[in-house]
């Protein structure tokens, strides 16, 4: 079981690592006098206070969801372990689904209470650093089957771009 404390600990341990994030934090850190895991954890609070509230719910949560993923997939990238990057793909394929499909039913989930925090929850999910976290699951079993079987359908009319090129000139 997770708890409070091991959640806290594993902050410190993140927030004391060598990367620019962290350089700036201690900047703060110095400039204000107040500890780095405070200064995060009180900008979580009202970033997720203010899409609770729903003042720039919208631009925070797609912030959310674009910024460290968008981050994370660079440093895929240039990585030279190719896993990551499929992790990340995945990712990028479950968040443009789910984007698709809120441009088609936003007047519903205008609907929806706290639509944006939900949102919000939902993208954390699918990027956290789990073997099966919410973009791995979502792909596998809701767009993977999907795509698989439009595929097969596609490859059964035998009708390959190609061979509809060759036959029209």
């Amino acid at each position: 079981m997770f708890s409070i404390n091991q959640g806290l600990l594993m902050l410190d341990k993140k927030l004391q690592e060598d990367n620019k994030f962290n350089e700036m934090l201690k900047k703060v850190e110095d400039f204000s006098g107040i500890e780095r895991r405070k200064l995060v954890l009180t900008t979580g609070f009202i970033l997720g206070a203010m899409v609770i509230i729903g003042y720039g719910a919208q631009l925070i949560c797609n912030g959310v969801g674009f910024a460290y993923p968008a981050y994370a997939s660079i440093l895929a990238i240039e990585s030279r372990n190719k896993d990551d990057d499929t992790c990340w793909l995945t990712y990028w394929v479950v968040f443009a689904s789910l984007s698709l499909a809120e441009f088609f039913s936003d007047f519903i989930l205008a609907l929806i209470p706290f639509y944006w925090m939900l949102k919000c929850l939902f993208l954390i999910w699918c990027f956290l650093p789990f073997s099966m976290n919410g973009s791995k699951f979502i792909y596998h079993r809701f767009i993977r089957p999907v795509f698989l079987s439009h595929l097969t359908q596609a490859e059964s009319q035998d009708n390959s771009p190609g061979e509809e090129h060759e036959k029209s000139s």
